[in-house]
């Protein structure tokens, strides 16, 4: 895109920009909310109350809730063993997870569904 035409594109945002901004400023409602929050920081510097002491006085239990405990971390439940025995070799492998040198060349060698029928009940 030319230099010029990024120009004029930001040109155009610009002025739909300015025109929402003057649609908002004739809207009874914002000033209504900005006349509020004005006379509501004038109340606050003349009692010398913040923003988090007027919610901790209209509601005590926020506070607690937001810098309170930590809740506590999910755990995963302990992975059973896992026992293996190899019928041509009778060597027996104990295991929680898949990951085991052994079974892997187990199941390389015999077949993954041959190998889970290894699994000792």
């Amino acid at each position: 895109m030319s230099r010029l035409a990024e120009f004029r594109k930001l040109e155009q945002q610009l002025t739909a920009q300015l025109a929402e901004l003057e649609s908002m400023k004739s809207d009874s409602g914002l000033k209504k909310e900005i006349e509020f929050e004005s006379k509501l920081r004038a109340l606050l510097g003349e009692y010398s109350y913040s923003l988090r002491d007027v919610v901790n006085l209209l509601d005590p239990q926020v506070g607690r809730r937001a810098s309170g405990t930590q809740p506590k971390p999910i755990t995963r439940k302990a992975r059973q063993v896992k026992v293996f025995k190899n019928p041509n070799t009778g060597e027996i492998v104990q295991t929680k997870g898949g990951n085991h040198k052994t079974l892997k060349e187990w199941k390389a060698t015999y077949g993954a569904d041959t190998v889970e029928s290894w699994l000792a009940k």
